[in-house]
């Protein structure tokens, strides 16, 4: 007998919009966030697609209808990010393998907390260990192994920075891997609420000053550009 064929836990499949985060800011993506998250962070601002009283609205796809869904949504090649939650808590290989055969691109983001051997089959691995603003711990050595599991696939790093201990993390997060391009994120300050733009571009403006006072050069500081133009707005 044949094996039934693996579920995909999909809180929302939209786009085209732009990445709004990392060293693909402003690329035009399709996104297919998953439902579930093994990390509860303190400032999450996908709470729907990670705490378990969101179960209900989470749909089970197969790889078919979830890459049918991304194929009706952007009919020309375009990237494909998968988020959540923690997208890696769901098998995603085939949907990668077969998007990629109809020319489609892959970046996914993860804490770092599970490593896939389908991680190779990605364009991009955005790896976002936790710093200490979010409550969370990492394990290093997990986090070892999705680089390892990565091949070929380009690595990035992308931090979310609150306040100092944040951003000395970062600093040793960078120190741990001089060779992994890092991103910095400043906090979205009020994620569950319509947060103002002028909120968002005050933690923004103290990280970019943070790090040309600390003579970090190192660094890249980039905005949530998806908050700055729609707010705090789902599906875009």
């Amino acid at each position: 007998m044949s094996q039934p064929e693996a579920l995909i836990r999909i809180s929302e499949i939209f786009g085209p919009t732009i990445q709004g985060e990392g060293h693909l800011i402003g690329q035009p993506t399709v996104f297919v966030r998953t439902g579930g998250c093994d990390f509860r962070c303190d400032w999450c601002d996908t709470r729907y697609a990670v705490e378990p009283q969101f179960k209900d609205q989470w749909i089970a796809m197969t790889t078919a209808q979830v890459l049918q869904r991304i194929l009706s949504l952007a009919r020309a090649p375009i990237l494909v990010t998968l988020s959540g939650g923690n997208p890696a808590l769901q098998p995603l290989g085939d949907l990668i393998s077969r998007g990629k055969q109809a020319g489609y691109h892959f970046s996914i983001e993860t804490q770092g907390s599970v490593a896939r051997d389908w991680f190779n089959l990605l364009d991009t691995l955005v790896l976002s260990p936790k710093p200490p603003s979010s409550g969370m711990n990492n394990d290093w050595n997990k986090v070892e192994q999705c680089i390892e599991m990565a091949g070929n696939a380009d690595i990035q790093f992308k931090i979310v920075v609150a306040d100092d201990e944040d951003f000395e993390f970062a600093r040793e997060l960078n120190q741990r891997y001089p060779k992994i391009p890092l991103s910095l994120q400043a906090c979205n300050p009020q994620p569950e609420s319509d947060s103002s733009v002028t909120q968002i571009l005050q933690q923004q403006r103290w990280l970019t000053e943070k790090v040309c006072q600390e003579g970090w050069y190192q660094a890249r500081v980039l905005p949530q550009l998806h908050a700055l133009l729609w707010g705090n707005q789902r599906g875009v």
